[in-house]
């Protein structure tokens, strides 16, 4: 498992959590879209354009003319943008040379999974809303709950007899147990304690078996989060009082790791993890004052 495994998953728990609270906090579906839109597609859509139009004519083989006139520019730009229907890695003659041939931005392939998972929480809320005027025990809290429950089981099932898209289903167990964190938040408590028995329990089982651990570490994981972000405190917290920056980070390290190699193929670990930090970070951090917090700004006019 990688590190990048992990912090995926680790992702789409807090995800499941905020998106729940976001959902909650409007009641509302078309002011929750619209909110989860201002959230991801303007940031996205500079981060996309600054590829196709800067680095690509930067880094790609052909004459420029060739590529700005490939067809397979213009379906990176708008596959890219919209991220429903998934995402296109490709831009003609750019980075072809590199161990991560030809992928401009490799990091987008969750973001079609996370829309769907919006729409997914959107539809399973307004039908339990609905439900509950008719049936007395259904509710939000029970639904999420058994909706998480049930999308656990599928994923250690599908783990041993695999029917389903693996990634997908992994995913969405650990985004509603994440909205289930949030819907019964009162009821759970945060041990030091039991977050250590977490840690030996996945220690052990990493010495076992691979599958030992794995259903040890999807059933403990979420914990382990909310442990971790709840519970510590100090300076690490100061990060983002300066602004929330973890997106641009996201959408931009890829590009700029690809950008690190091509220009410095001898280049270490050590020297491309801080290149690659300190270039994802400023670019993250023009989009989050230029781009992504005037954009949010505009969710209160959709309250009003």
């Amino acid at each position: 498992m990688t590190a990048g495994t992990i912090a995926v998953d680790v992702f789409f728990i807090a995800s499941g959590f905020l998106i729940t609270s976001s959902y909650v906090a409007r009641n509302n579906l078309l002011t929750f879209f619209w909110a989860r839109l201002l959230r991801i597609y303007p940031a996205l859509i500079i981060s996309v354009l600054f590829c196709v139009f800067v680095l690509g004519p930067l880094f790609t083989k052909n004459d420029l003319d060739d590529y700005l006139s490939d067809s397979q520019t213009y379906r990176y730009l708008v596959k890219n943008a919209i991220l429903f229907f998934g995402v296109e890695y490709r831009l003609p003659g750019v980075f072809l040379d590199l161990p991560y041939a030809a992928i401009v931005n490799g990091s987008l392939w969750t973001l079609p999974y996370e829309v769907r998972l919006y729409v997914i929480l959107a539809l399973t809320l307004c039908t339990t809303t609905y439900l509950a005027t008719r049936i007395n025990c259904v509710n939000i809290r029970n639904s999420l709950l058994l909706v998480a429950a049930l999308s656990v089981v599928v994923n250690i099932i599908n783990y041993f007899q695999p029917l389903l898209p693996t990634a997908f289903i992994r995913l969405l167990s650990m985004f509603f147990i994440g909205s289930v964190f949030f819907v019964w938040r009162d009821a759970i408590f945060l041990s030091s304690k039991l977050a250590l028995c977490c840690l030996v329990l996945l220690l052990i089982t990493s010495l076992i078996s691979t599958d030992k651990f794995l259903l040890i570490y999807w059933l403990t994981l979420p914990y382990l989060v909310f442990y971790t972000a709840y519970v510590p405190s100090g300076i690490i917290r100061k990060f983002n009082e300066c602004g929330d920056y973890s997106y641009g980070l996201y959408i931009y390290a890829f590009p700029v790791q690809q950008s690190a190699v091509a220009l410095f193929p001898k280049i270490s670990v050590l020297s491309m993890m801080l290149v690659a930090f300190c270039g994802a970070l400023i670019l993250s951090i023009l989009s989050w004052h230029l781009i992504e917090s005037p954009f949010l700004r505009m969710k209160r006019s959709a309250r009003a």
